[in-house]
Formats: C-alpha cells, structure tokens, sequence
C-alpha cells in the first residue's frame, strides 16, 4: 500500500485541489498499473483503493474505525498496537499505521487544524476532531513506545433524555423532576468517574433550557451539542503557542462571558482553579448553569470543589463552602456499572451550611434489585423532597407535593 500512496502523490497536481473523485481515478489506475496482469479479487481491490484514499485525505487505519457509529473510543499505541472499546468492552485491531513517521503525520493534521501544537517541547495536547470527538495525544519521550492516541467518539446525534429513559440509564420519574429543575433556573453539578458519561447527559439535560434564552458554552475543547437554542455561544480554550500566541484559559472565558449578558453559563467541565469563577457566576444572578466534575460520589465532589478552589486562590475552607452551598442547587451523579451500563446513582440537593459543614437532602437514589441475562436490574427509590422551592416559584411553577 504504501508504494501506491507514494506513486499516486507523484502524480497528483499540489498546487491545487483534487476532488475525492479525482482522487479515487488516480488510485484506481496506480492499483491496476500494480496489478498489471495479475487478477486481484474485487474486495481485497475495494479495500486497497479506500485503504490508500483514507491515507491520503483523512486519517489513515483510523478512518475505518471512525466511520463506526458503536465503536466508542480509539487507542493508539505507538504504530504498531490499535485498540477501541464497543459496547463497552475493548478489543485489539489488526490492523496498524505503514510507519511511526506516518502515525506523527496523522498527529500534526489532528492537532494543527484545531489551532494547536504539539512537539518534543510539548508533547501533550488535547484537541477534537471535525465530528466532534475529543482527542488527546501525548509524544515522547513522555510516551516511551511511540506516539500515543486515545479518541474518545460522540454520537453524531446527541442522545436525548428520552432515549435515557428507554436505555434504564434514569427513571422517567428523575428526568421529569430534573426537567422540572432545568426550566426553572436551578444550578445543576453533574459528577462521576471518567466514561461515565457525564457529557452526554449534560447534553440531555440541556433540550430542557427555554428556546428563548442567551446560553454562553465553554470547553477545553468543543465536545457538547446543544440543541434548538439559536441564542447560542460556543467557545473554546486556546493553548499557549509557540507563535507568541497567549493560552486562553477556562478561567479567561467564564470571565468574559459574565460581560456577554448570558441567561446561562456551561461549563463542560471543572478541572482546576477556574471551579471559583464557575461558583461566582452561579453566586451572581446566572441561575441554571450547568457543569460537570470527576468525582466518586456527591460528597466526594463537593471534597474535590474545595481543593480545586484551592489551587486558585488561598481562602478559609468555610469561605469556600459557603460558595459551592449558595451557588449550586442540585448535585446528579452517574456511574459506570459492571454490566457496562451507565446510570444515574444519586440526586441529591444542597441544603445548607451546618456547623461548618455542606449538609445535602438525598432527593433519589439509585437502588440494584439483582441481574437478568447479564443485565443489572434496578429502580430509583425516591428518598426526601425538595427544600428550596423558591425558584419554582420564581419561575411560575407549581410543585406537585404543594398541589397534593
């Protein structure tokens, strides 16, 4: 394969543009001059002719493994050793890059056309695909067998609470509640590990946001899919480049977008010092902001806010929980369980400080009532009611335990 790619980029014209049908008729001829006389069967032909396209105007082995709607994530392993994950469970790939200067090549077109860089001075970067997949690459010497890829693949489509419900990833009872919540302006904290699938489900929960509202995203890299808000922003950090280009920062774009009149901020995910400026937006007048965190547990989030807050800015720890108690309302963790499933485990509400100490109100909880044909069986038990009330009313909306 790798003479016909040379051959077939002799020939081509590089000053200007070729169509995929050019493209495919030069390889078409570079593969039957190969052939010459020999009879090659049509299926190994098909694969040859896509194998060598992919090369040249995509991105190599991986294309295949991309054009796959229930493959998952990608892993590269130096040139050589291709693995993903499908339904859950990871397999390796037969097939690998021509060469560890070919995979390097694939790497400098995905980090570049997202305007970042990667080099020996900084081998680690994190950039998304054209469809919408995040990609982190680390090079060596950090990564000592070769380059390494990990791919991790959105749905085309986002997935809809509906279809959550349908896939027992949350009861229709907890989506209609947390429904409820959305529209009415409450300021949700989505947590769980990694793969757990905490974008997706802060996507779902974002076809609740009201059409007519101004809502302001920001990500490392754009990953989420909002859906029916044309008052939409999207933005995206900016790493520090070797062009004298200074870094834009998750802390630099909540910032800014406090000066951008949003009715709601998004943040697709707290990692560090910028969780102080994502509290003080929802502390200042941004109700029903949304965002998400890796964490174990509710508890263990709220644990984890603390300490990211911490690596900002030096402040007494009750200063710090007085924050995370008055600007979030509502805590939602997910997990990954060991059918592969991912489900919602816990909603909890933040009540008050007491006694120096966030006190939450367990709303629902996920409970496994056993295992049927490999799956794990379940229900979500309703365990309190919600306290604070006051934004449902604020919002014109009348709280069912209040009508019965």
């Amino acid at each position: 394969m790798e003479r016909i790619r040379k051959n077939v980029l002799a020939q081509l014209d590089m000053t200007r543009e070729h169509d995929e049908e050019e493209l495919l008729a030069v390889i078409d001829e570079e593969i039957c001059r190969q052939a010459k006389d020999r009879v090659i069967p049509f299926n190994w032909r098909r694969e040859l002719r896509m194998q060598v396209f992919h090369s040249l105007r995509k991105l190599d082995v991986l294309q295949e493994l991309l054009g796959e709607d229930d493959i998952t994530e990608i892993m590269v392993n130096g040139a050589e050793h291709i693995f993903y994950e499908k339904q859950g469970e990871i397999f390796a790939w037969d097939k690998s890059f021509s060469s560890r200067e070919r995979l390097e090549d694939i790497i400098q077109q995905m980090v570049g056309s997202h305007n970042r860089v990667i080099n020996e001075a900084e081998p680690i970067a994190d950039t998304r695909l054209a469809d919408g997949s995040r990609v982190n690459v680390v090079l060596p010497p950090v990564a000592l067998e070769g380059p390494v890829v990990s791919i991790r693949k959105f749905p085309k489509r986002p997935i809809l609470m509906e279809q959550m419900i349908a896939g027992e990833s949350i009861s229709r009872e907890c989506a209609e509640f947390l429904k409820t919540l959305v529209k009415a302006g409450y300021n949700i904290f989505i947590s769980g590990g990694t793969g757990s699938g905490k974008t997706t489900f802060l996507n779902a929960l974002s076809e609740f946001i009201p059409k007519t509202e101004r809502v302001i995203t920001i990500e490392d890299s754009a990953e989420l899919q909002i859906q029916g808000i044309c008052n939409l922003v999207r933005m995206e950090t900016r790493s520090v480049r070797t062009d004298g280009k200074l870094a834009i920062t998750i802390r630099d774009l909540i910032r800014t977008a406090l000066r951008m009149r949003p009715d709601r901020i998004i943040v697709g995910e707290i990692r560090g010092a910028e969780c102080l400026d994502m509290l003080q937006a929802m502390n200042t007048g941004h109700d029903g902001s949304l965002s998400t965190g890796h964490a174990n547990s509710c508890q263990d989030m709220i644990s984890r806010m603390e300490t990211m807050v911490l690596m900002g800015m030096d402040l007494p720890i009750q200063a710090i929980r007085a924050q995370i108690a008055a600007g979030i309302d509502i805590l939602v963790h997910l997990g990954k369980l060991r059918d592969r499933s991912r489900r919602v485990l816990a909603i909890m509400e933040i009540d008050r400080m007491e006694r120096g100490e966030i006190r939450l109100n367990p709303l629902y909880e996920f409970v496994a009532m056993g295992e049927l044909d490999g799956k794990i069986r379940a229900s979500w038990i309703k365990r309190g009611e919600l306290i604070h009330k006051g934004k449902l009313y604020a919002a014109g909306i009348e709280w069912e335990a209040d009508r019965e």
